[in-house]
């Protein structure tokens, strides 16, 4: 072994050894308090390190710091730091969380739990942003930042107008969607009792019968049958009909296609459902349906996407989208289909709603 082999590991055992009889020292000087005086292991936690620690936020609001964000800063630092996950109106990209929109769906076959519609407190989403967000990169928001973000949450979930500032003063002035949803653990009162008792060994049933599969619709679907087969090469070919010579009627002007003005401006609001939606040659469902044809199409009607159970009854129903439905819809989703998932906030003006459909007509054309 070389000399240089040998001092290195002397300098290594030297250094551990001084290591240890430092912290054997500061734990003798300052042992942590417990039986009989304590077992002469670690020290008090220093007042810094306890407050490094101790950083939960209370539904009460005990452990807010100082501090405010607005909706549109929230939106900025939610591009550059949530988005990639959560999608730009936290529609949730692939199988991340959704946090917005889910309304009316707790009591479904498929509930989408958010933090609009489901979380009971505010403080939570406080907390868990400034604990662990961004993926990745946890703790690194100012708490300005953090305020801003969850302002943003709340404006994506329809419980703000896009002027609100969150603050530590008025923070317990929020109150949750689904706050009074939650309630204490009863069972203890309610059910207990029931699973108790003596069993009941009367009137049972003289034979057990299978009322129901535990299968739920669309998630796993029985096979589909296959199309139809093309006739085969034997199939009899139907005799031609004799040619007719009539004089040809003048053809009908086509009607004008959407204003290019509109068109050109709805292109520009389209880059916000880009994020959910495709149009165009090629275009496919993705967060959302992909939205070819979609003018006077029946609502809910896209080939192979899976709709929220209030489209389907939409569906079902006969809406169609129209002018007026599209307008209504665009400006408003959650109020005039409520209980659907797009957690969009909705268009500003009804000029905006018009440009917009002008582009899905001239982009995807109308529905045949």
């Amino acid at each position: 072994m070389s000399k240089s082999v040998k001092l290195m590991k002397t300098l290594t055992l030297s250094t551990a050894l001084v290591a240890a009889t430092a912290t054997f020292a500061l734990a003798q000087e300052n042992p942590a308090p417990s039986q009989d005086g304590g077992y002469g292991l670690g020290r008090t936690a220093l007042p810094e390190e306890i407050a490094a620690w101790d950083i939960d936020i209370r539904p009460d609001g005990q452990g807010l710091p100082v501090g405010s964000g607005d909706v549109w800063t929230g939106e900025e630092l939610w591009i550059d730091n949530c988005s990639v996950c959560h999608g730009d109106f936290g529609e949730a990209v692939g199988r991340w969380p959704v946090l917005a929109g889910g309304f009316g769906t707790l009591d479904g076959e498929d509930p989408v739990k958010t933090v609009g519609s489901y979380w009971p407190y505010l403080s939570t989403v406080w907390d868990y942003i400034h604990r662990a967000m961004p993926y990745g990169a946890a703790q690194s928001l100012e708490d300005d930042e953090v305020y801003a973000l969850v302002a943003y949450l709340m404006y994506l979930n329809n419980m703000v107008e896009d002027d609100f500032e969150l603050s530590n003063e008025n923070f317990l002035e929020v109150a949750m969607p689904n706050e009074d949803a939650f309630f204490m653990d009863d069972r203890a009162e309610t059910e207990y009792t029931l699973f108790t008792g003596e069993p009941c060994m009367e009137n049972c049933a003289d034979s057990i019968e299978i009322t129901s599969r535990a299968m739920v619709l669309n998630v796993t679907p029985e096979a589909e049958e296959e199309a139809a087969a093309e006739p085969g090469a034997g199939a009899e070919v139907m005799p031609a009909a004799e040619e007719t010579v009539v004089e040809a009627a003048a053809e009908p002007e086509a009607p004008a296609g959407p204003d290019p003005e509109l068109v050109a401006a709805g292109e520009g609001l389209f880059r916000q459902c880009a994020s959910c939606h495709q149009i165009g040659e090629g275009a496919v469902s993705r967060v959302g349906p992909m939205l070819n044809n979609t003018y006077g199409a029946p609502v809910g009607s896209h080939e192979g996407f899976r709709y929220s159970p209030a489209f389907t009854e939409a569906n079902a129903s006969g809406m169609v989208w129209d002018d007026a439905n599209l307008t209504a819809y665009l400006l408003d989703p959650r109020g005039f289909i409520p209980g659907n998932r797009m957690a969009f906030r909705g268009v500003r003006s009804e000029e905006d709603a018009a440009a917009l459909i002008a582009y899905i007509r001239a982009e995807g054309g109308d529905h045949e």
